[in-house]
């Protein structure tokens, strides 16, 4: 029970670091925003153009940009949480002390990238959300379980998010600097989550490729049951594949690693 109260007492300070940037947190919003009504106008010409293009229609393939901006932040897609402040303690050797400390380090992160997750769920995505809804037709349900289950999903895409960004921030042990494979995780959720453009859209076998990857758990995934356009139940299972089998591979590079700061420690 001890053990339980400290990921949540890490959680919480989690939640509230992030909450103490209220500029940056507004500036955020408003760029979410800027950036959604540019998205919306884009996908209304393409829409227009190609009526149910991937199986969406324009009201749904609106919905998905707001979502979209609303989950940027939440899911990570582009880095910037915890990862850069664990490649730093790996550069400067303060890891050692992580390792040595009696709570599991992956849970530690974990734990704490929930707490920025739900602030910016909440802090960064219900704004650009609710203005989108305002100003376009937007394809949202009115039955609450459709929303309990994209909440479900997007708990599962923010731990599949996490497992990615932990093994990105390990390599450090071995690249000495993980700036540049932090750089191209960011790169590779820029376009395989869904956050330019639906993965429904992407044609042939390139579109079998995304789908399948571990960044389509991001965005593609909560929205479609949102949307009502997949199965909660099968994307479920995809999610919880991706994190399980991620997080598996940051345990076992964990445990390589600290056998690693043993050895040399002693």
């Amino acid at each position: 029970m001890g053990t339980a109260r400290l990921y949540a007492a890490v959680a919480v300070g989690g939640f509230r670091r992030y909450a103490t940037y209220r500029t940056a947190t507004a500036a955020g919003v408003f760029t979410n925003t800027v950036f959604g009504l540019i998205l919306a106008y884009i996908f209304i010409a393409l829409w227009d153009e190609k009526p149910h293009l991937g199986g969406y229609d324009q009201a749904q393939a609106l919905t998905y940009v707001w979502l979209g901006q609303a989950l940027l932040m939440t899911v990570a897609v582009l880095g910037g949480g915890f990862e850069e402040e664990l490649i730093e303690r790996i550069r400067t050797g303060d890891i050692a002390i992580d390792l040595y400390r009696p709570a599991d380090l992956q849970l530690w992160w974990l734990a704490q990238d929930a707490g920025r997750a739900l602030f910016h769920l909440l802090g960064r995505g219900v704004v650009p959300l609710a203005f989108g809804a305002l100003v376009f037709d937007l394809a949202l349900p009115a039955d609450l379980l459709t929303w309990l289950a994209f909440l479900v999903a997007i708990l599962l895409g923010v731990v599949v998010s996490f497992a990615i960004r932990f093994l990105v921030a390990l390599s450090a042990f071995w690249l000495l600097d993980g700036a540049g494979a932090a750089q191209l995780a960011g790169i590779a959720g820029f376009f395989c989550s869904g956050l330019l453009l639906p993965l429904n859209v992407f044609p042939g076998a390139l579109g079998e490729v995304v789908r399948a990857l571990p960044w389509s758990s991001l965005i593609q995934a909560p929205v479609d049951v949102l949307l009502g356009t997949a199965d909660p139940l099968s994307t479920y299972a995809f999610q919880a594949a991706w994190a399980v089998g991620l997080l598996a591979a940051g345990r076992l590079m964990q445990s390589v690693a600290t056998r690693r700061v043993v050895v040399q420690g002693g």
